[in-house]
């Protein structure tokens, strides 16, 4: 295979590896991704965490009042006494203790140079994206069923959400997720907006819900 060095360009193995395709090296990510998905990671860890140990002690003691049980809005005892506090047969925050932790692991390894294949970015944005369709169900559930807010889940919600929009704006700045010009300059420009935008519309709808409770 005959490979033409041009200026500014790369030789076609280079670019294989670039694009993480079958064959090349991987793609790697910035410093800053990598801290990125460690704290994201660690709030979720740290969230589900909490709500583990404090809904082990609820089971013990159902008198028990965890921390974050403000007010009748703000009360994470009435989350974990709901249904949908374990709608796959065991506490939600289990699986988060599971799921955030690889975010963490992966966010480690690029610190440590790692590069990943294509499949595999992809694969982590789809697991990203199912928490926030999981997160996205939990918070309709809280805000309209259950009728109380966990700041702990909040928490989750938001790392949740970061993590998604920052892991597919590397995904389409890599062409791994191809769009249109227009929204890819928009999504690898102003990332942060992504995640500004869903959380404050998370937000716009909690301060809708409880209007009354907050202005009371």
């Amino acid at each position: 295979m005959t490979t033409v060095n041009v200026r500014g360009g790369t030789l076609p193995e280079q670019r294989r590896q670039e694009s993480g395709r079958p064959g090349g090296a991987g793609i790697g990510a910035s410093r800053a991704f990598a801290w990125m998905l460690l704290v994201t990671g660690a709030a979720g860890v740290l969230a589900g965490w909490v709500i583990t140990i404090d809904k082990i002690k609820l089971a013990e003691d159902p008198g028990f009042q965890p921390g974050c049980s403000l007010n009748p809005v703000v009360s994470c005892g009435n989350i974990m006494k709901s249904e949908q506090a374990a709608v796959f047969g065991f506490p939600n925050p289990m699986l988060g203790l599971i799921t955030y932790a690889v975010v963490m692991a992966v966010g480690a390894g690029i610190l440590a140079g790692a590069r990943y294949r294509g499949w595999f970015w992809l694969g982590l944005d789809a697991g990203m994206l199912f928490g926030v369709g999981f997160c996205t169900w939990l918070m309709q559930q809280s805000l309209y069923e259950i009728n109380s807010l966990c700041l702990w889940c909040c928490l989750a919600w938001c790392a949740t959400i970061t993590m998604f929009w920052y892991t597919t704006a590397h995904l389409v700045r890599h062409g791994l997720l191809p769009l249109p010009a227009g929204v890819k300059g928009f999504v690898t420009e102003f990332t942060f907006a992504l995640p500004v935008l869903h959380i404050g519309i998370i937000g716009m709808l909690i301060l809708t819900r409880w209007w009354e409770f907050w202005t009371s």
